[in-house]
């Protein structure tokens, strides 16, 4: 496994993506920005944009044995020429799903909402990569970004809203959803 990275995600005027839409899911938006940078091994000041988010990969904290190995296997890697189109939804989850013990997060993720397995299900169309703010005292608890070509981007807002269908989303208390497309393309 790599050691974790930390990552900002730089909104403001300057960075390789642009965004095309923003909505505020469920809690309140982010300010306004035109473009995305996405900043790897560094932290960044606030004054970098209209806004920052931070987060840390860490290890995978819900798999179990044979899901990692069907995601390593089938999980494409970040930066694909092809893949002009991205997504970030910072999430914040509830008070009472932090009150879950780490079993019980488990079966709602897994057992009864079938994330990992949904996930698996539109690899390697889309990249991700999941990035965790809580344990940095940030506001969002996770940063999920992706990564896809055009031709995927149908089959990305399905994934999105079979998660969103689920028990696992009634403890999201804040979601933000970015559109992105790489500058340029």
């Amino acid at each position: 496994m790599a050691p974790p990275l930390l990552v900002s995600f730089v909104g403001g005027d300057h960075g390789p993506w642009r965004v095309e839409r923003q909505s505020a899911v469920t809690g309140l938006p982010l300010p306004d920005a035109n473009h995305l940078d996405v900043v790897e091994g560094r932290a960044v000041g606030d004054h970098a944009g209209a806004w920052v988010l931070c987060g840390t990969t860490s290890n995978e904290r819900y798999v179990e044995r044979p899901e990692r190995e069907a995601l390593v296997a089938r999980q494409p890697g970040l930066r694909r020429p092809g893949a002009t189109r991205a997504a970030l939804i910072p999430i914040t989850k509830s008070p009472s799903w932090w009150d879950l013990t780490q079993d019980e997060r488990r079966a709602v993720i897994e057992t009864r909402s079938r994330h990992i397995a949904t996930g698996l299900a539109y690899l390697p169309a889309v990249a991700r990569r999941l990035h965790h703010g809580r344990d940095l005292g940030q506001t969002f608890d996770f940063l999920t970004w992706f990564e896809f070509a055009p031709a995927e981007a149908e089959r990305f807002e399905e994934l999105v809203g079979r998660l969103r269908e689920t028990e696992e989303w009634s403890y999201v208390e804040r979601e933000v959803d970015l559109r992105l497309e790489r500058a340029g393309s």
